[in-house]
């Protein structure tokens, strides 16, 4: 059970604080953690919703409100509360949808202050949070935190006990394996947990290590539903990565850093890298060979999701979504194009009323303060939108520049590309078109060769060097059309990056695509 949650509001409610908000989604979990504080402090627990209204929970029935009316109308219902001669906690489920009506404001913030003098505690149960103005000052907010690894290892071993399961169904799970199921269920409320493991086990009558990659499945469902996040597949493997030799390096020293023997060592988790470069080199695809080289799930946050709906909604947006980053930690965030997500900053007061700049400063702080294991993978095609903040050290781990891939490069790109359509390398002068690639990004290698392959398919007969040669002559590459742009961020980079390959040297004076000769 998360104690955290227990004692902050028992000290709440002890510390007389009237007026709480409790942000889940699980309300049978949290009206069992309350009916614990409850019976702590020898209260009564009531609970009201507009389909059952009032009944009693837990609590002594001599109690001054022994049969609460079954009230429905959110107005009554206050005034009941403030009326009842008794110590108790008072659970509004869904009330935040009245909260737009000025008589039910009015009687909240009168009740605030009539409560504080009584044992009565006015507690608002919803997954959303949506506060008038006039009750930001009196309402005190508290999350509880999605299921921990020993909740939902407890639950599973529940479930297993059960007689009508451990009768008809076998568990085939060694204990790695069963530790790895339960964190795949990390992320899930209880509810969503129990629902997953109790279609793995029903699936085939079996509880064994293929019915993890169910539960992850699941898990998938629940973030594609938020809108906010993007669970996303990772099958790209390292070795289909072209050059970039020192960033892999980087990253291969620090898979292990994210271990319980790193922990134990005094080694802190990596936070994170911002890879900085030309369009098409590879930014993109390192996040994803990322989370499948360090075995971690990989989430994508678009930010476009977040800034969405009514006033106020886009700052909940993004605590939603760095709550589910953090539940479901260790993993790969990959932030795509932070650039255009952080622009605006400046200009935002004028704009959309400081919206950007608070939405803003909370991913920054969060960043900057996070404990959990979550490893940030931003990419940028351009320094223009990036604050300040988001470079200084301890939000980062580092900034590499991604370039333009050099000769050598280009020909590993163009034996991956090769492979993956089925082709063997050795058939093709790699030399010959690594030489007339001058200046090629890797997306522009692949493209040439699809487009290559057109031609021969359309002409009946295997794809041949001369084909991609004669696509590759027909391209206008991107150094050529933005060569301008792309100097300006080599300039930039020049003492303010570290190369993502140790062919690279940053330089103005560097022809695109080659080193200095």
């Amino acid at each position: 059970m998360p104690s955290s949650f227990l004692e902050e509001i028992d000290e709440l409610i002890r510390a007389r604080y009237t007026l709480i908000w409790v942000l889940t989604w699980e309300e049978q979990r949290a009206r069992k953690l309350l009916a614990q504080v409850a019976a702590k402090q020898q209260k009564s627990l009531f609970e009201w919703s507009i389909t059952d209204g009032f009944r009693r929970i837990t609590g002594p029935q001599d109690s001054a409100l022994q049969s609460p009316k079954r009230e429905r109308e959110p107005l009554a219902v206050l005034n009941e509360i403030l009326q009842a001669n008794t110590s108790a906690l008072y659970l509004l489920k869904d009330f935040h949808a009245y909260l737009d009506a000025p008589e039910i404001v009015r009687q909240i913030r009168d009740l605030g202050h009539a409560l504080y003098h009584s044992r009565k505690t006015l507690i608002i149960l919803s997954p959303r949070l949506k506060i008038p103005a006039e009750l930001e000052k009196s309402i005190t907010i508290v999350d509880l935190p999605l299921p921990s690894y020993d909740d939902l290892a407890a639950l599973l071993k529940e479930m297993l006990a059960a007689p009508s399961v451990s009768r008809r169904f076998r568990v085939d799970l060694a204990s790695a394996e069963m530790d790895a199921l339960i964190k795949a269920a990390l992320g899930l409320t209880l509810a969503e947990a129990e629902n997953a493991f109790a279609r793995a086990i029903v699936r085939d009558n079996v509880l064994d290590s293929g019915d993890i990659q169910a539960v992850i499945e699941e898990k998938k469902q629940v973030i594609r539903k938020s809108g906010l996040l993007e669970y996303c597949d990772a099958p790209e493997r390292m070795q289909q990565v072209g050059g970039m030799d020192l960033l892999k390096d980087w990253l291969a020293k620090r898979v292990r850093a994210l271990s319980p023997e790193a922990q134990a060592y005094g080694l802190p988790s990596p936070r994170g890298v911002l890879l900085l470069g030309v369009q098409g080199c590879g930014k993109s695809l390192m996040a994803k060979t990322i989370a499948d080289s360090w075995r971690l799930p990989l989430l994508r946050m678009d930010m476009s999701r977040i800034f969405q709906g009514y006033i106020g909604s886009s700052e909940e947006n993004m605590r939603r979504a760095l709550q589910t980053v953090e539940s479901l930690s260790p993993v790969i965030l990959w932030v795509d194009e932070i650039e255009k997500a952080l622009s605006g900053v400046d200009g935002s007061s004028a704009t959309d009323a400081g919206t950007t700049a608070r939405v803003v400063g909370q991913f920054l702080t969060w960043m900057q303060e996070k404990t959990s294991p979550a490893f940030i993978v931003a990419t940028a095609n351009s320094i223009g939108g990036l604050p300040p903040e988001l470079l200084r050290k301890g939000r980062l781990d580092e900034i590499f520049f991604v370039d333009l891939p050099r000769g050598r490069e280009r020909g590993e790109i163009f034996q991956i590309h090769l492979k993956r359509i089925g082709r063997d390398p050795n058939r093709f002068d790699l030399k010959e078109l690594a030489q007339a690639s001058k200046g090629f990004s890797g997306a522009e290698i692949e493209q040439a060769i699809i487009s290559a392959l057109h031609d021969s398919f359309f002409e009946n007969r295997e794809l041949e060097t001369r084909d991609i040669l004669k696509s590759l002559s027909e391209t206008v590459p991107l150094s050529r059309t933005m060569r301008e742009q792309i100097e300006e961020l080599r300039t930039w980079a020049r003492h303010r990056a570290r190369p993502v390959s140790s062919l690279q040297h940053i330089s103005s004076n560097t022809t695109p695509g080659e080193t200095r000769s």
